[in-house]
């Protein structure tokens, strides 16, 4: 009996087929601590920070645990990436107001915290013909010479997907988990419906 041939990538009749496996990589969020800011002084006290007023009005301070950057600037006003999940999020706004702390400007609210954008990324378990789906599917870019992902605008959402031809995927744009999940699930059947014309 002959061996049956594993294939890494699952094919249409596969139970992987179309599966979704997808996670959140980076939450961007603003926030105000509604307090001055002396940039300078902080870059001048605090390890980690990058401040170059010339090129850039706010600095960046790289936070260690959880690994995270924030952009602060003068007003107060902050912007935080890199973190993977919303208590990270809070860790991180809290690793700033104690940084500040340090330099006697003590924060007296508790910021409220704006998502602006989630990053995720996964697999939807089934290969692309890009070149096929660059004409068939709507709101799309896609220029192989320039780079090898497809551009996809998600009809009726916020979200953007950038597909690749192994089934490879990144989703930008949302502003909550269960949008990322929602918005996952309607490009796979977006795309079930157009893989099976």
């Amino acid at each position: 009996m002959a061996k049956k041939a594993v294939t890494k990538n699952p094919k249409k009749n596969s139970k992987n087929w179309g599966k979704k496996e997808i996670k959140i990589v980076n939450i961007v969020v603003s926030t105000a601590l509604e307090k001055e800011v002396p940039l300078e002084k902080m870059a001048a006290t605090l390890p980690n920070t990058e401040y170059n007023p010339e090129q850039f009005p706010g600095l960046v301070l790289r936070i260690k645990d959880p690994k995270t950057s924030a952009l602060i600037f003068s007003s107060g006003k902050v912007v935080c990436t890199g973190a993977r999940t919303l208590a990270d999020v809070d860790l991180s706004i809290l690793s700033i107001i104690k940084s500040l702390k340090k330099l006697n400007i003590i924060v007296t609210i508790k910021p409220e915290i704006t998502v602006q954008n989630i990053v995720a990324a996964g697999s939807i378990g089934m290969d692309l013909n890009l070149n096929v789906l660059g004409v068939k599917l709507p709101y799309t870019e896609y220029e192989p010479e320039q780079f090898p992902g497809l551009v996809h605008k998600l009809k009726g959402t916020n979200a953007t997907f950038l597909l690749f031809s192994n089934g490879k995927i990144v989703c930008t744009g949302t502003k909550t988990e269960q949008q990322v999940h929602e918005a996952t699930d309607k490009l796979i059947e977006n795309l079930k419906k157009l893989l099976n014309e």
